[in-house]
């Protein structure tokens, strides 16, 4: 057992962090015969090894692991077994779990970081740690602070307290300013097979395997999307409902209506996922203010209720993003597998279920009408994160994937 098996198809990375967390315990060490009297111990992880430094940013594409990766590498530092990250005593279960003390993680459900966070990140990150060797910042979405707000870091990355270690993940190196992205180390994650995801799936999840491995090929190894259809009996119809879609258009009023559809189901599975959570923060929160059952809210407490249902707003759009955003990726695979099969490509394809709606689209269309669609998806994919109304954004899409005479 190791904090790193959920690291799947990431050797390079994972021996990387795990040098460096051993570096981190003979800095620690040190650093402890230093507070009995020895002169000259190391003050922070860049003077005394090369391989540890006091901040690094994690790279990847969607689905590749970067939060696992970090959570595996903070529980690494905090780790108090025989070798770091050993994953069975007390700190690494802690980390794991995210009830570790010292280890402050941010991630949002908002679509963007906001500036209050991050100063009380930044003052987190001022304290020394309570039980651990290190005080860990981990933030999972750093691509999503606005340039204002990732300027406020730059002081505190660039010279943390001794015992503080900062975790920022992003897709690509590209999403953080220059000046914040030279104070960094650099750690990059690939796209893991798709047969290490899918033993993943069977180890962790309890999926069957031959699922597990259709699920695994059919999200193009993004662990958090395979994970979701070798776990939701429904995914699979939907997913086969959505590829279908755009083949049998044939008009624009069939576009529209069929963005209605899409646009639709994501509020509702959006709704689904986050009405339980909405419904438990608002009961805890009249608990705590003294309120009784669903009575008048005196004038005084209002404001705490307004603030608590405008997180849950910006938390449901979030989420109603999210989904169509994996709706996106779907269709870009069967564009990509249909444009593969115009050219003749003997790569792998992704939608091996659709093989024969894939190979009609093929014969129908030429190569540029399959690049024009999947810069179609790409563009609503960034209009959605742009904070574009996504029903209008979904619609030009539908109309621009509609069958051309």
């Amino acid at each position: 057992m190791s904090v790193w098996d959920d690291v799947v198809g990431q050797e390079a990375a994972v021996a990387a962090l795990a040098a460096a967390a051993q570096s981190a315990r003979q800095v620690a060490l040190a650093r402890e015969a230093g507070s009995g009297g020895a002169p000259g111990a190391p003050e922070t992880p860049s003077q005394a090894h090369s391989a540890m430094t006091h901040a690094w940013l994690i790279t990847g594409p969607p689905g590749s692991g970067r939060s696992n990766a970090a959570r595996a590498f903070a529980a690494c530092l905090q780790c108090t077994g025989p070798e770091p990250g050993c994953g069975r005593c007390k700190a690494c279960r802690d980390v794991i779990t995210g009830s570790h003390p010292d280890v402050v993680r941010l991630t949002t459900e908002k679509l963007l970081i906001t500036m209050d966070e991050v100063k009380e990140l930044i003052g987190e990150a001022q304290r020394r740690p309570w039980t651990g060797r290190w005080r860990v910042i981990l933030v999972e979405d750093a691509d999503r602070m606005a340039e204002r707000t990732t300027n406020v870091l730059l002081k505190s990355i660039e010279e943390p307290p001794p015992q503080t270690v900062w975790l920022l993940c992003t897709p690509s190196a590209d999403d953080v300013l220059p000046t914040i992205r030279s104070r960094c180390r650099l750690v990059t994650l690939r796209i893991p097979p798709a047969q290490a995801v899918a033993e993943l799936l069977v180890h962790r999840d309890g999926a069957d395997p031959e699922l597990a491995a259709r699920a695994a090929r059919a999200s193009q190894s993004h662990i958090g999307l395979a994970r979701h259809l070798a776990t939701d009996p429904d995914a699979w119809d939907r997913r086969r409902r959505l590829l279908m879609s755009p083949v049998s258009l044939r008009s624009v009023g069939d576009a529209v209506l069929a963005a209605a559809s899409l646009v639709e189901a994501a509020e509702s599975e959006a709704k689904e996922a986050t009405a339980e959570r909405d419904a438990r923060e608002r009961a805890e929160l009249t608990r705590a203010l003294g309120l009784e059952g669903e009575g008048r809210v005196p004038p005084a407490l209002r404001s705490q209720i307004r603030q608590l249902e405008e997180d849950q707003k910006r938390r449901a759009r979030r989420a109603r993003t999210d989904v169509l955003d994996r709706a996106m990726i779907d269709l870009l695979s069967f564009y990509r597998d249909v444009l593969a099969t115009q050219m003749g490509s003997e790569v792998e394809r992704v939608n091996i279920d659709l093989a024969e709606t894939v190979e009609q689209v093929a014969r129908t269309t030429a190569p540029q009408q399959s690049l024009a669609r999947i810069a179609a998806i790409e563009e609503c994919r960034t209009r959605l994160r742009s904070n574009a109304a996504p029903l209008l954004a979904v619609e030009a899409l539908m109309v621009q994937l509609r069958p051309q005479a």
